[in-house]
């Protein structure tokens, strides 16, 4: 190492350098946070460094066991963070301190914005590096790669950029491996000198740490300020509410407090020790393309990988630790994806979670309604994948209804009206829109209870055939609907004086006049005030399904099926006044489209004709 090699500058990547600038120029109530996140980080690199080396021993043979420590420094006004962990090298501390690599930036960038407290989005966002820069004017980073001979230092003043360059024979004989932080305080900033301060942001924040972070005094001997247990091995009679909350913000690096815990031993075939929350509030990363789930796997205490997929990708919300005892301390990522060991821990746990989830709404309902509000959408896509618990989370679903919000299915099978023997639904993009569609309108004369379905993922669980209490689930806008047997809800029919049309005649006048653009013409059973609406066949996809994926341009849509109401004045009318009759037929056709959210193929035309009615009914 030599101390004459000339710094070499690099700008920060775009999002780097805004990020930087809120930092440095916003006041956010919560800077303890950038303690916390480099504590997190130091830990993530220990980890990293025993898993490691257990497939290179020779990594840890000098004996310095994984640790952290925070060194204050008045005099200097500065404040170290070190670690022993796995160091980075020249080009992983530009890759890692000087881009954001990952998706999901430009959002937070926004959300920061906004934001009068960005602490909770810093965490979320895994750019707690950064944080250091809201209470330090420079930062240098001095690293080490376990192994290697080579100790490089990077240091920036929260500008444009930063520079990196060799580090001095002083610095090198100081990082023998790992990484060390200082931060350069601001004058504001002078309390996380404190020793007193700095053990109750660790005591807070970094309890459960699984490595020693031992305070420096400048004065004294270091000494260790965190419990440095797996929490997750203890018996829950020792732990109090408390613990798990801040076990569920260091596990999770969240500021919200956990909905649910679920803590619990497993023995016999297979021993492992499990410790999950469900957050109350989402994620950002929620609904990422990769669905990826964030329960950590450790083995004998031993981080192995954070990404193991210990749970089904629609229990992706789910956060916390899975300690094995029986895995193998070396198996790799790809063994992961196969090992049989794992896939039964996966199978336990996941039917754990469902059936803790279930108990906790049949007991805790407001608090599961709290779960279910925020990741309601991402359960139910169990519905479509895991048959074998489908009917469990059938019975876990809660749904806006005709009749209120948050009903179970138990709730709406048991209201069921007399001689009714299927559970209705109808898929649509709100639930004011479709309150106000026509297809409900004989199920609303009867009392007929509605399932209201709103999230993109309605259309494609209820694609698949579903019952639930020896009840099937019947769309609203597919196939054929018969409410004759069941009674009106006030014993009398409104539109008994209305104009009754000839259905043969009426039916074939439509059909001549709308030809390729529907597969047919019926008379309806679903409608009772509106003059038509659209459906799909029995065995063609909801219309909600269909159109979802018209827009993703997957599979060619299939013509709908016009059904008409013979009691409607238009409807009666249309099948005398052949002058019309052409486009009136294409009115009810157009409105159809207009009722269930879709344009009409000529919104032009569509125009012209209504403008033509219109005038027609004045000059009258």
């Amino acid at each position: 190492m030599t101390t004459t090699a000339a710094a070499e500058s690099q700008p920060f990547q775009a999002e780097v350098a805004e990020l930087l600038h809120l930092m440095v120029h916003s006041v956010y109530s919560e800077t303890d946070i950038f303690l916390r996140e480099l504590i997190s980080n130091a830990s993530d690199a220990c980890d990293k460094l025993r898993y490691e080396a257990i497939a290179n021993p020779g990594l840890i043979t000098d004996g310095t066991p994984p640790e952290i420590r925070i060194i204050p420094n008045k005099a200097a006004d500065t404040l170290a963070v070190v670690d022993t962990g796995i160091g980075m090298e020249r080009a992983e501390l530009i890759d890692n301190l000087g881009t954001i690599a990952r998706s999901g930036t430009k959002s937070f960038l926004s959300k920061l914005t906004e934001a009068k407290d960005g602490a909770n989005l810093i965490g979320q966002f895994g750019v707690g590096f950064y944080a250091a820069f809201m209470v330090a004017d420079k930062i240098v980073v001095t690293s080490r790669r376990a192994g290697s001979d080579e100790v490089w230092v990077w240091s920036s003043e929260g500008g444009s950029g930063f520079e990196i360059a060799p580090a001095s024979e002083e610095a090198a004989k100081r990082v023998a491996r790992g990484t060390e932080i200082v931060l350069h305080l601001k004058k504001d900033a002078a309390k996380y000198l404190e020793a007193y301060e700095i053990e109750r942001i660790v005591r807070e924040y970094s309890d459960n740490i699984q490595f020693p972070i031992l305070l420096v005094p400048e004065e004294g001997e270091p000494r260790q300020i965190n419990s440095a247990s797996a929490l997750w091995q203890r018996s829950k009679s020792e732990l109090s509410p408390e613990d798990y909350a801040q076990a569920y913000k260091q596990i999770a690096g969240a500021f919200d407090e956990p909905a649910m815990t679920l803590h619990y031993r497993a023995e016999g075939r297979q021993s492992y020790a499990v410790l999950l929350f469900a957050p109350s509030t989402k994620p950002f990363d929620l609904f990422q393309v990769e669905r990826k789930g964030k329960v950590k796997l450790y083995v004998r205490r031993v981080f192995i990988a954070d990404d193991a997929e210990l749970l089904p990708a629609y229990l992706r919300f789910i956060r916390g630790v899975i300690d094995s005892e029986d895995l193998p301390l070396n198996i790799s990522r790809e063994m992961l994806q196969n090992n049989p060991q794992l896939a039964q821990i996966r199978k336990a746990v996941t039917s754990r979670v469902v059936s803790e989830l279930e108990t906790l709404g049949e007991k805790e309902p407001e608090t599961f309604a709290k779960i279910w509000d925020a990741f309601g959408p991402v359960i139910k896509e169990g519905l479509y994948e895991d048959f074998e618990r489908r009917e469990k989370l059938l019975a876990l679903a809660r749904f806006t209804t005709t009749s209120g919000e948050n009903r179970s299915l138990k709730q709406v099978v048991d209201d069921l009206k007399p001689n009714q023997t299927e559970i209705y639904y109808l898929v649509g993009d709100s639930v004011e829109r479709l309150k106000s569609n026509p297809k409900l309108e004989s199920a609303r004369a009867r009392g007929i209870e509605v399932l209201l379905l709103t999230d993109p993922v309605d259309a494609f669980w209820t694609s698949a055939p579903l019952d639930f209490g020896g009840k099937p689930l019947k769309s609203l806008s597919q196939g054929d609907v018969d409410f004759g047997l069941i009674p009106l809800a006030d014993d009398k029919d409104d539109n008994k004086d209305e104009p009754v049309a000839d259905a043969a005649t009426t039916i074939a006048v439509i059909k001549d006049a709308l030809g390729e653009r529907v597969s047919d013409v019926r008379a309806s059973q679903r409608l009772t005030a509106s003059a038509s609406c659209l459906v799909a066949g029995g065995d063609a996809r909801d219309r909600a399904l269909e159109r979802l994926l018209a827009q993703q341009n997957r599979g060619a849509v299939t013509k709908p099926i016009l059904e008409i109401n013979l009691r409607h004045p238009l409807v009666a009318a249309l099948a005398t006044d052949t002058a019309q009759a052409k486009d009136l037929s294409l009115l009810l056709f157009e409105q159809a489209q207009i009722l269930d959210g879709e344009m009409p193929d000529d919104p032009a035309a569509f125009a012209s004709r209504m403008n033509q009615l219109v005038l027609r009914g004045v000059a009258k």
